[in-house]
C-alpha cells in the first residue's frame, strides 16, 4: 500500500485498486491533494493489470467538501494539473468508480461526475454546485459533464439552486448509478469492482471508449471557457470580501458552514 499525505492507495487485487482521500478536517481540494493525486495516477497508468479503480474517502462526512478557494493561486493559471487529471481519468483504460459517503460539493462532485460509475449512500452522502451561494460558478466542468449526465433543466435547477441533494434524489436524477443503504454500500461497491477485474480486460477498454466515442465528455475548450467565466467572476470585489468573511468564522462556525452549507448559503427561511 503507497501513503502520501493526503491521498492512499490500496491494491486490493491484481486487477482492482482503491483511492482513499485523507485531508482533515473537510477533505479540502488543495494543491496537496491535487500533487498526490498525480502520483497516484502514474501508479496506476503503471499498471498494466489495472481494470477497476475505486475512490472512496476516509471521512464519513466529507467525500471531497470542495476547492480551498484560500490557495487557488497556487494551481497555476487555468489549473492546468486539475484538467489533466479529468482528461486522464476519462482516457483511462480502467473502469473509474466513485464510493460516496459524506459531502461532495463544488470540485468534489466534479470530480465524481468526471468518473465512469457512481455509488452513494443513501444516508449520508450529499451532492451539490455551492458556487452561486458566492457569486461564481462551477469552473471545472461541472456545468458541462452534470448537463451531460442528468439533462439541461435538472442541471440548471442544480447550479442555480446551490442547495445540497440527497442520494435517493441524485439516483432519481440520473447524477449516480444507485443510491444504497449505507450499510451495503461498501459490499455493493466491492462486489461490483471484484466482477470488473474478473472480466476480460480488452473488452472492457472496448466498452468505455465506445461509450466515450458515442457520448463525448465536454471539449477542452468548452471547459476551458467555463474556467475563465469563473475567474472572471472569482476576482469580483464582491466576491473577495464574501469569502473573507467566511474565512474569519471560528472554527465551530466553519465546520456547521461545511456540514450544511446548502442551506447556510440560501436566503434565511
Amino acid at each position: 500500500m503507497s501513503v502520501t499525505s493526503t491521498v492512499r492507495a490500496e491494491q486490493v487485487g491484481p486487477a482492482y485498486w482503491r483511492v482513499t482521500f485523507d485531508n482533515p478536517p473537510v477533505n479540502l481540494y488543495d494543491p496537496d491533494v491535487e500533487s498526490d493525486l498525480v502520483d497516484v495516477l502514474d501508479r496506476l497508468e503503471a499498471d498494466r493489470d489495472v481494470k477497476v479503480v475505486v475512490f472512496d474517502s476516509a471521512h464519513p462526512d466529507f467525500f471531497l467538501a470542495h476547492l480551498d478557494l484560500g490557495r487557488i493561486g497556487e494551481h497555476g493559471p487555468g489549473m492546468p494539473t486539475w484538467f489533466d487529471i479529468v482528461e486522464r481519468l476519462q482516457d483511462a483504460r480502467y473502469i473509474t468508480v466513485g464510493s460516496v459517503r459524506g459531502r461532495a460539493r463544488g470540485i468534489g462532485n466534479e470530480f465524481l461526475t468526471a468518473l465512469d460509475v457512481r455509488f452513494a449512500s443513501r444516508e449520508h452522502a450529499v451532492l451539490g454546485q455551492l458556487e452561486i451561494g458566492n457569486g461564481i460558478i462551477p469552473g471545472c466542468g461541472g456545468i458541462e459533464r452534470l448537463g451531460q449526465l442528468i439533462g439541461r433543466a435538472r442541471a440548471l435547477e442544480v447550479v442555480a439552486s446551490g442547495e445540497d441533494y440527497d442520494a435517493d434524489t441524485a439516483e432519481r436524477y440520473g447524477w449516480v448509478n444507485r443510491a444504497v443503504p449505507d450499510a451495503e454500500l461498501d459490499a455493493v461497491v466491492d462486489r461490483f469492482a471484484r466482477r470488473i477485474a474478473f472480466f476480460d480486460a480488452e473488452a472492457l477498454r472496448a466498452v468505455k471508449e465506445i461509450l466515450g466515442h458515442e457520448i463525448p465528455t465536454p471539449s477542452a475548450e468548452s471547459l476551458a471557457a467555463t474556467h475563465e467565466r469563473f475567474i472572471q467572476l472569482f476576482t469580483r470585489d464582491f466576491v473577495q470580501e464574501r469569502l473573507g468573511r467566511a474565512g474569519a468564522l471560528p472554527p465551530e462556525a466553519v465546520l456547521d458552514l461545511e456540514l450544511n452549507m446548502g442551506d447556510r448559503i440560501g436566503p434565511r427561511r
